[in-house]
């Protein structure tokens, strides 16, 4: 049987786990095909002293999408993920890109990761880059992966408690029948010690709790993302998919504390092992 195939097209680093540097490897592990189109490639993870690389120039990017199309794998795909997107040209090219793949494929599952900010640095793209992804392709999504400060941001509802949610979720219009998981969420509600996933969609709210760890690293929601993807490519439901999820990601945190690196770690044996169990 003929694997699902996958259209990532988020960052890309030399050193350390961003991106797709961060979200291709567990799809693969899985057994998914991917296509993995960069909107940066920068040197290494932003939490270096310096950063060298840019962003795709658009005819560069653009030429890249052709030549998916020129493979047919708009066609042939299961899904097609986005993350970061390091110009506005980029993003308008985006997010023409999943409304003809849409078109040509009615099946695909598009899932959009809207990586713009988070409570700590606030908003780290352009606000330009944040309309497009508000007005353009957040209302093309399936699945939602947005973190509760990119959600407020987005609709402008701060997200406190878990009624907070169901309002904001109806302010992003994504697609019709569409998912949002509202990732590491500190409600009112959540016990002290964890972070929830928080699922909304046309079946209703479902909670996700998770241990809290005291790390934070970039990348982590990336990793997420694919994590999500390889699951519901082998054939898991959301919930199991989001909770998968969690575990690995958690392992991968875990081990990089463990080890004392800046970096969120791949490499570790149990989590490549539960990568193979899917």
């Amino acid at each position: 049987m003929t694997p699902p195939l996958v259209i990532s097209i988020q960052s890309q680093v030399v050193l350390g786990h961003v991106g797709n540097s961060a979200a291709v490897f567990p799809m693969q592990a899985a057994g998914l095909e991917v296509a993995a189109i960069p909107t940066v490639v920068f040197s290494n993870t932003p939490d270096y002293a310096t950063l060298r690389g840019r962003a795709l120039p658009a005819d560069f990017f653009a030429d890249l999408l052709q030549g998916a199309w020129e493979r047919d794998l708009p066609q042939r795909a299961a899904f097609v993920v986005t993350g970061y997107i390091g110009s506005v040209e980029v993003a308008l090219l985006v997010a023409e890109f999943i409304a003809k793949a849409k078109e040509a494929n009615p099946a695909l599952i598009y899932l959009c990761d809207p990586v713009m900010g988070d409570d700590a640095p606030g908003l780290y793209v352009p606000e330009i880059i944040a309309a497009v992804l508000k007005d353009d392709l957040l209302p093309q999504a399936d699945i939602a992966t947005p973190n509760p400060f990119e959600i407020a941001y987005l609709t402008g509802q701060p997200i406190r408690e878990l009624a907070d949610l169901p309002r904001a979720f109806d302010a992003l219009h994504l697609a019709a029948g569409a998912q949002l998981i509202a990732t590491g969420c500190r409600l009112q509600e959540t016990a002290s010690d964890m972070l929830e996933s928080v699922i909304l969609g046309p079946d209703g709210v479902t909670r996700h709790p998770t241990p809290r760890l005291p790390v934070a690293m970039a990348g982590t929601g990336d990793l997420f993302a694919g994590l999500i993807t390889a699951a519901l490519g082998r054939g898991r439901s959301l919930t199991d998919a989001v909770e998968f999820a969690q575990r690995q990601t958690s392992r991968a945190l875990a081990r990089a504390a463990q080890l004392g690196t800046k970096e969120v770690v791949l490499s570790d044996r149990d989590f490549r092992a539960a990568l193979l169990t899917l």
